[in-house]
This record gives C-alpha cells, structure tokens and sequence, in this order.
C-alpha cells in the first residue's frame, strides 16, 4: 500500500484534505497534523469504507495544540502524549486500520511553533534517561496496542544542521543507526521501524554518516517508509525523482509507504503517487 500522507494540509481538516486529493482518484491516505476536528472519530469510520487510512503521530490533533513526546521528562507532556497515543490506537482499532506510527522521543521539549524549524538553545535530559523512558512508555504502549490488533512504528528524527550548530549536541532520539538498533531492538516484536529516507538524508549530512548503508543495514527488518526528498540541509518535503538517491536502497516488499510531499497540486501528487508505483512495484 502507498499512502499519500495529508501533513502538508496543515491549514484545514483531513476531510477536506482527503476530498481535494480524492478527486484525482488517490484512495489511500496518512493521516497526519491538520485541524482539530471535534467529530474525527465518527468521520474516520464514514471515510474508511471508502478509503485506505492509516493514522501517523499528531493525529487527531488535540484541541489544545501540544508537541507529542513520549521520550519528555516532563509530566503533563508525558500525560498528554500517552493518552493522545492510546486515542489514535483506538481509532486505528476501530476502523482496522491495523497501523500506528511515531516519531521517537525528543530530549528537549520544543515548542509548537518550533516544530520543523530552527529550535531555541535550552536544557538538554539526559539521553539514557529520556531513552530508558521512551523504551518503557513504548512497550506498554505496544501492550495496549496488541490488544487491540494495531502495530506500532517508531520513525526516526531528524537532526538538520542549523539545531546540531544551535545545541552543539544531538537533541533528539533515534537520528543514526546505532542508537535506532537500540530502540527497536529493547521494544516488543509488535513495535516495528518506520523509515523516513528524507529525514535520514539530513541527518547523515548532519552527522557525517553514510544514508545508503543505514537504509542497507535495516532493509530486511524495517516496516515502513516515508518517502520525499530535500537538499540534505532540511526536511522540506520535496518531490521524488525517477533518480532521487533511494529507490535502489529500499525494501520494495513492504505494505507500508507513504509520500511525505508539501505544495503540490492534486495532480502532481497523483504523478508522485504513479512514480512511487513503477519505482516499488
């Protein structure tokens, strides 16, 4: 399945997100971000006869907007992040969906407005701290979500330049293979890897590290991709190339894979979506 994730409507609903890009017969979608949206769960079972819907961290977005982070030492954020997690698993229970996917923990705790831009200088947890936590609220989250016949996928973050000069250090959970080897490896076997290859592309820029051999050393036992392209400086969500740097790199016997594009036209997206099918199938 390729799914076309609904993130870069950040300005509106999904609903609407899904009825623009639905008119180009894409049937199929990641719903990530977008408005608050007080009726989501009655939507999301009168959309699922219909469509293909899987559901990808921030979503259904709180009414109160927050910055998910299971791997925070602070405790309301911990409160509100879990239970936001336990909302999307029952929803992706109730219209078997089968599929909840995560961005690893954070070891700051940035504000909204910071998200995918530059973020302020402050205090940084403790990395084996924040990590043993995220492991912990990770697994007893899997507990919950196995009972409830859906999957969890932690992504990996993504770690640009101009943070990495900001902190000095990396802020953030599960930015290079080492570390991403250590999460999943001490979570349960219903928690799988979601791989974005355009984070991973900013990353190892960042870090100095090979993209290629990370997408090699995790090709058999990752579950997901999300797939865009950038300048390796930051993650800007841009379109795939029958060339872009990946495609002889990935697992192409996934069920799971999701355009990750911002700003484009419904019927670019569907070339998008047509290139994504000839290059993995």
């Amino acid at each position: 399945m390729i799914y076309v994730s609904t993130g870069g409507y950040k300005d509106i609903s999904f609903i609407d997100a899904i009825q623009i890009l639905s008119k180009e017969n894409i049937n199929a979608f990641e719903l990530s971000g977008g408005l608050y949206n007080k009726t989501t769960l009655e939507d999301l079972i009168s959309l699922s006869s219909n469509y293909s819907l899987a559901l990808h961290n921030y979503f259904p977005p709180a009414k109160d907007p927050f910055v998910f982070n299971l791997g925070t030492l602070n405790e309301s954020i911990a409160s509100k992040s879990i239970e936001h997690a336990k909302i999307a698993i029952e929803h992706a229970s109730i219209i078997k969906s089968g599929y909840y996917s995560f961005h690893a923990g954070y070891l700051i705790d940035p504000m909204v407005d910071e998200l995918g831009n530059k973020i302020s200088k402050r205090f940084i947890n403790d990395r084996n701290q924040s990590k043993s936590i995220f492991i912990e609220r990770v697994n007893k989250l899997s507990e919950f979500a196995k009972s409830k016949n859906v999957k969890l996928m932690i992504e990996n973050n993504v770690l640009s330049s101009k943070n990495f000069q900001e902190f000095q250090e990396n802020p953030l959970l599960m930015v290079d293979s080492k570390e991403t080897n250590e999460i999943i490896n001490s979570t349960d076997e219903n928690v799988g890897l979601l791989i974005d290859v355009a984070h991973l592309k900013v990353s190892a820029n960042t870090l100095n590290f090979s993209a290629e051999d990370y997408l090699e050393e995790f090709r058999d036992s990752v579950c997901a991709y999300h797939l865009s392209d950038n300048d390796g400086l930051e993650d800007t969500n841009n379109i795939l190339l029958d060339s872009s740097w990946f495609w002889n790199h990935i697992n192409t016997s996934l069920n799971y894979y999701s355009l990750e594009l911002y700003n484009l036209e419904p019927s670019v997206m569907k070339q998008q979506l047509e290139l994504a099918e000839k290059k993995i199938y």
